[in-house]
């Protein structure tokens, strides 16, 4: 007897995403319904391969990581997929804004002139070798007047658009391409991952007050800064959790899978009183009891995890110390004057740790969150983490499928009744305001 199919909206549209992490690799498989409901369908991870501080170092490792994440996915969503959209977080990311203008003459504006405006803009596009991610229009704005959503019905004599543009090095990006394609898998789109991420754990309204946003990953840490509903800076630091787990592991002299797990079980970064009277182990229970003893480790192999969270916090100061530096040269600092700072939301694998949050609000000087992941319908529990925050995302942003300029003119064929076209020798005026 066979068993009846669950009634329920049709899935109208299959997503497939895959994060490549320097910790992991994670692949996700959602579907869109008819009415629009985004459902996800199967995800699955595993350790990553042949990744390092978000570069491809080993071609068939990398290939083979990304095959077998998306595997797992298939088996539990009972469906393959042939094209995926991939997230990038190394590869030399640097996010611009770019205003263009054109002539409108005082009368109303058409789709025919926000079309020629957006052709324009391309016509812009400077990449200087490097390659573009994204290139899409964030705000419009009419006779110098910004946050324009549709222009479409005014009138104007000028109008203009601010275009989002995210490049990356062209040769580490073509690296990731081929590793998964080299997995049998179309490339649909490539998304920086500050982009997917903040799609994943950030407000529309906290986008347009004013955010910054630290991506803790295993071994890259990106910040970026949102104002005016856009991103508007970014910066990547070489460093990230791992570098913590590295440094336990030397400290303690003991393998990384025991370093991350203590980092993990028993790790805070706020140290507590009865931290110097605990003693943590370091052998898991059921492990090899004739492992290596941890350097200052009791005959039980016990450490204190006053030491543990010593090492810790150490490394922690020196990543929130680059963290800060980031955030004060993208103009984003709490306690000075002008600063229009308001939040800080943490994501990413390591902020997963305790104390995280706490901490960091003690060091930068304004509130801090941690962000995790929008509840997505069938998203299981182990995945609603922060560091599945970026594949979540990749599936929203693949669902909202943005405009990119680079597609514009398709539908209209210019001509100079639309007026010159003028880029703007001036910084975005939002953006102005908020440095």
């Amino acid at each position: 007897m066979s068993t009846p199919r669950p009634t329920g909206p049709r899935i109208a549209r299959v997503i497939g995403a895959i994060n490549i992490g320097s910790f992991r690799i994670s692949a996700m498989i959602a579907g869109l319904t008819e009415n629009g409901e985004m459902q996800v369908l199967g995800s699955g991870h595993r350790a990553a391969q042949g990744i390092k501080r978000g570069y491809v170092i080993d071609m068939a490792a990398a290939t083979y990581a990304v095959r077998d994440a998306l595997e797992r996915a298939e088996k539990l969503a009972g469906t393959s997929v042939d094209q995926v959209w991939i997230g990038c977080s190394g590869a030399g990311l640097a996010s611009q804004i770019r205003p263009v203008e054109i002539a409108i003459g005082g009368r109303r504006i058409e789709e025919e002139d926000i079309e020629a405006l957006l052709v324009a803009a391309r016509g812009s596009l400077e990449p200087d070798g490097r390659t573009v991610l994204h290139a899409q229009p964030a705000c419009y704005f009419l006779d110098g007047a910004h946050g324009v959503a549709n222009p479409k019905g005014l009138h104007a004599d000028r109008l203009g658009v601010d275009i989002h543009v995210m490049l990356a090095d062209g040769a580490p990006v073509r690296n990731v391409t081929e590793a998964v394609q080299s997995a049998h898998l179309d490339v649909e789109g490539i998304v920086a991952s500050p982009l997917a991420t903040g799609l994943a754990c950030l407000t529309a309204e906290e986008r347009d007050l004013g955010v910054a946003m630290v991506e803790l990953g295993g071994e890259v840490t990106n910040v970026s800064v949102y104002a005016g509903g856009m991103l508007v800076g970014l910066h990547s630091i070489a460093k990230g959790s791992a570098d913590i787990t590295d440094a336990i592991a030397s400290a303690f002299s003991i393998r990384r899978f025991q370093a991350e797990r203590l980092k993990c079980v028993s790790g805070s970064a706020i140290a507590s009183p009865t931290d110097h009277r605990e003693l943590i182990p370091v052998t898991a229970p059921g492990e090899d009891k004739r492992g290596p003893v941890a350097r200052g480790a009791d005959d039980r192999n016990q450490v204190p995890r006053a030491e543990l969270i010593a090492v810790i916090t150490g490394e922690l100061d020196t990543l929130m110390s680059e963290v800060a530096k980031s955030l004060d040269r993208m103009g984003f600092t709490g306690g000075k004057p002008g600063s229009r700072a308001r939040q800080v939301v943490i994501t990413g694998g390591g902020a997963e740790l305790s104390g995280l949050a706490d901490y960091a609000q003690s060091v930068l000087g304004v509130p801090v969150r941690i962000g995790r992941p929008v509840a997505l319908k069938g998203l299981p529990e182990a995945h609603s983490a922060p560091g599945f925050a970026t594949l979540a995302g990749l599936v929203l942003y693949a669902a909202e499928d943005p405009v990119d300029i680079r597609a514009a003119g398709s539908r209209f064929t210019r001509t100079s009744s639309y007026g010159p076209v003028a880029t703007l020798v001036r910084v975005w005026g939002a953006m102005k305001e908020y440095f």
